[in-house]
């Protein structure tokens, strides 16, 4: 029966005899006999303290522990195994305790079992989303309720006991990655959907500590998360731990060492900058800036690819999304150098010019706060030649037509930096502006006179122009 229970974790097998001395305590001079461990009970009863029994049967108390532990209550019902909840929940803490304590080393047998408790408590069905539960379109995940899970109480403890097995100095992680192997990291890849934040949290700091310590899963965790996001891209739009991701994925990044691998890049350019394009982009766009903005830092001649990628997703419809990477356009600019800059200026204020004029006044406001950062400035300043006659025109009907006073003052702040910065230049923009002006108002009036000649002619031959 015990194995039936155990059945839910990874089964590897013993690579040690769990009779070594140096487990539990301080080294002996006779051999420990080999732990028989009781078959489960139905019920689960209370155990001794470690402190309570000697140390050579601390071993044997320790997998009794976990046993019980094995056991999933029912929290759907408060009412229901109240007594056996709150002995798990003790229990669990003593081993959360003892593990921190550093009493003594873990056998690999303990490892194993303790393994296969934590996979039993937290490898499950995730419920479903709370809008599937209703049939609702799902609606922004910044505005709905966390759902929070019944079984947190154990949970939490389930994960602390984890994470300081993981984080332990005393943990080998040559033993360890025998059962912490690639099956546990993408099962607990898989939990990152779960909607409670709480729960989230852990399994980030968790998967951060096993991503810092066992180096040889690395690779192995930065493929499975590029194929989450990919899922949720192309096909779901629906995840509950893409932000949680993205701040693994940061403090990844920053430790990416130069020459930047290939392997790298193609995740910059096939997963991170493609992220852009969901509807929910707004909640974890904070997590995902930072992360673009990583690798520019790291290797600025990213830059000229990152702003085409940027301009690739760039909002149409959606203006606070529009605020949102005009910030993120910010933060790549300040990080970009003169000839990554010359190479993507003119999509890029070609897009900017559309900005200034949007009707939103948020976003026209956003785009003209670019000229408040010196960075920005100095590279506009080196380029005038080619910024200015781009957004010349866009700063004119900003002046003449647009509704909102913010935004016609910033304006025409930003067009007495440009005659600060060069005043013939803007002299010449301005000449060639009107010459532009003068002759599309040509145009229409040439267009409102063929107009009027054809209807003149219409009416001589008798024919009504508006209902033929």
């Amino acid at each position: 029966m015990f194995k039936r229970i155990m059945k839910g974790g990874q089964k590897k097998p013993s690579k040690t005899d769990p009779s070594d001395p140096s487990s539990f305590g301080p080294p002996v001079t006779a051999a420990t006999p080999e732990v028989v461990v009781p078959p489960p009970t139905g019920t689960i009863e209370p155990l001794p303290l470690f402190r309570d029994v000697p140390v050579s049967e601390r071993q044997t108390l320790f997998i009794r522990k976990l046993q019980i532990c094995c056991h999933v209550l029912d929290f759907s019902d408060t009412l229901k195994s109240i007594r056996e909840k709150e002995i798990k929940r003790q229990t669990l803490m003593e081993l959360v305790d003892f593990i921190q304590s550093g009493s003594g080393k873990i056998t690999e047998t303990c490892q194993e079992e303790m393994i296969k408790m934590v996979s039993v408590n937290i490898f499950r069905c995730l419920p479903p989303a709370s809008h599937e539960n209703t049939g609702q379109e799902p609606t922004d995940p910044e505005e709905e309720e966390p759902c929070l899970d019944p079984t947190w109480p154990h949970l939490q403890l389930v994960y602390e006991l984890l994470l300081r097995y993981i984080v332990s100095s005393d943990t080998d992680t040559k033993v360890a990655k025998r059962y912490i192997d690639h099956s546990f990291v993408l099962k607990l890849l898989d939990l990152f959907d779960s909607e409670d934040p709480r729960e989230r949290e852990y399994l980030k700091t968790i998967l951060h500590r096993v991503y810092g310590k066992f180096m040889v899963h690395r690779p192995f965790i930065r493929k499975a998360i590029n194929n989450i996001f990919f899922r949720f891209i192309y096909e779901t739009e629906r995840h509950s731990g893409i932000g949680e991701l993205l701040e693994i994925l940061g403090s990844i990044i920053n430790g990416f060492a130069l020459p930047m691998k290939e392997e790298h890049k193609l995740f910059l350019s096939r997963a991170l900058l493609p992220l852009h394009k969901p509807k929910p982009v707004a909640v974890y766009h904070q997590q995902l800036s930072y992360c673009i903005a990583q690798f520019v830092e790291k290797d600025f001649k990213l830059a000229d690819a990152v702003i085409r990628g940027l301009l690739k997703y760039w909002p149409v419809t959606n203006c606070q999304k529009e605020v949102l990477f005009l910030g993120e356009l910010e933060e790549v600019l300040e990080a970009t150098q003169a000839a990554e800059f010359q190479r993507c200026m003119v999509p890029l204020f070609r897009q900017v010019a559309r900005c200034l004029n949007s009707s939103h006044f948020q976003v026209a406001e956003r785009t003209l706060f670019l000229w408040n950062n010196e960075h920005i400035v100095s590279l506009i300043a080196q380029n005038r030649t080619v910024v200015l006659p781009i957004i010349f025109e866009a700063l004119e009907k900003n002046i003449q037509s647009h509704w909102n006073q913010a935004v016609h003052g910033l304006t025409v702040n930003d067009q007495k930096m440009f005659i600060e910065m060069d005043a013939e230049l803007f002299e010449e923009c301005q000449r060639q502006y009107a010459e532009r002006e003068a002759k599309a108002k040509d145009l229409e009036e040439q267009r409102e006179l063929n107009w009027k000649r054809l209807t003149d002619a219409a009416a001589q031959n008798g024919v009504d122009m508006v209902t033929a």
